[in-house]
């Protein structure tokens, strides 16, 4: 006998593959930016006499420990993000899986798998801005300080403007999700 579409097993293990492959897209997008912190760690050295080509413009000690504190504090809010989701996506497998004893089947309530999601999400999130932190740092090392250079100023503002609005469209998102989401 064919399985319905109202069943709940059914529908349990549709919504929560919608789940996995969320949980997918995070670690794989927290990837990608912690290539990018260990980029901007790489490129960016202590001394390093900006592109103003002028000593007034060039940026000190102090911005160069901001910006190393700001990519590790980054690097933590991705690497916790991606455990998170790993973690649920872990959990999300063992309960769907059909080749598991059932002793040995994960049992998540649905108001756990929310507040992983949350915190998965705020990590990523927390991540970004420190991520962005630290580029406003490696921008003043290479282009000059921020009240000298033109350059930086622009490099700045367009990547605070875009970063922000992809940040208000991604929290957005994910409390639409969290609040008004299909139930497992």
């Amino acid at each position: 006998m064919a399985q319905s579409e109202t069943d709940p097993k059914l529908y349990r293990a549709k919504s929560t593959s919608v789940h996995v492959t969320a949980l997918d897209g995070l670690v794989n997008v927290n990837s990608l930016f912690t290539v990018a912190v260990f980029m901007g760690l790489s490129l960016t050295t202590p001394g390093q006499h900006s592109l103003e080509n002028n000593g007034v413009c060039d940026a000190g000690l102090n911005v160069a420990k901001r910006l190393f504190s700001n990519e590790v504090v980054s690097f933590s809010f991705f690497l916790f993000s991606s455990l998170v989701a790993q973690g649920l996506k872990l959990a999300i497998n063992l309960l769907n899986s059909k080749e598991v004893d059932e002793a040995f089947k994960a049992h998540i309530h649905l108001n756990f798998l929310r507040l992983g999601m949350m915190a998965s999400a705020v990590g990523s999130v927390m991540g970004c801005i420190f991520l962005v932190l630290s580029m406003v740092n490696a921008i003043q090392i290479r282009l000059g300080v921020l009240s000298c250079s033109k350059y930086a100023v622009g490099a700045v503002a367009g990547m605070v403007t875009l970063v922000s609005s992809g940040l208000l469209v991604y929290i957005s998102t994910v409390l639409y999700m969290l609040s008004n989401g299909k139930r497992i």
